[in-house]
């Protein structure tokens, strides 16, 4: 038996994890989903990423979490990342699933296309909250392409805005993800174009991991909504010793 923490990634929360927890749970595991700091009802529209990243890191110590496998998907890997720095001693393994993966002293905006940058500093702009929130025609064409059109909308109708400063700010780590003693594993989904291909997640971001094991399936980048039971099935495979 093992103990996953699963941390969402931007625009949502823990909750939309559930589908994927069953199947892990049903096979003898213990299973978290925490809602970053930011993400949840009512959290600072100004949180920042070292918030969201002390927010994840209380809530293990709260829970008195050992021998932990921790996962991030998208901007989460950025927040486990952070984490990792700070509280190594209280995790196995580290799973990125399609998530970035940052060195000391880079943001979410330094890891993505200049374009998305200036999409999202015009959202941000318009909106006046500091908050962005995801187009559905991006959503619907490079994050859930694997999906019916009930799906993704529905999908799409659970997600919140995401504080701006959380993909802006840079982390601070005192050694890069490569340099970390710790197992490490990268979940790549094939038909993933949230970010385009030719600037991607694996190999662009998985190699800065250093040593990790690579699990690779068919599915966007949101397969949590479109097949939670194969994202299960390669959590496990990534997470075991």
């Amino acid at each position: 038996m093992s103990t996953f923490v699963l941390v969402h990634g931007a625009w949502h929360t823990g909750k939309e994890l559930e589908p994927v927890a069953a199947p892990i749970r049903a096979a003898g595991h213990i299973v978290h989903l925490p809602t970053i700091a930011g993400n949840r009802p009512g959290d600072a529209t100004t949180t920042g990423l070292s918030e969201a990243i002390d927010s994840i890191v209380d809530y293990i110590v709260e829970n008195d979490l050992n021998d932990i496998i921790l996962l991030g998907h998208s901007y989460g890997g950025m927040v486990i990342t952070g984490v990792a720095d700070k509280i190594s001693e209280r995790l196995r393994r580290l799973i990125y699933w399609n998530a970035f993966v940052p060195n000391d002293g880079e943001s979410l905006y330094d890891l993505v296309p200049p374009h998305y940058v200036g999409l999202f500093d015009q959202i941000e702009e318009a909106r006046g909250d500091g908050t962005t929130v995801l187009p559905y025609p991006i959503w619907r064409e490079a994050f859930i392409n694997d999906a019916d059109d009930e799906t993704a909308q529905r999908a799409y109708d659970v997600l919140n805005p995401q504080p701006a400063n959380t993909t802006k700010d840079k982390i601070s780590l005192s050694k890069q993800p490569a340099e970390m003693e710790i197992a490490k594993s990268f979940i790549n989904c094939t038909e993933d174009t949230a970010l385009p291909h030719s600037h991607g997640w694996h190999p662009r971001l998985s190699e800065k991991l250093g040593l990790f094991r690579l699990v690779q399936i068919p599915g966007s980048h949101e397969i949590c909504f479109t097949d939670p039971e194969a994202l299960a099935a390669a959590i496990m495979i990534a997470g075991r010793d």
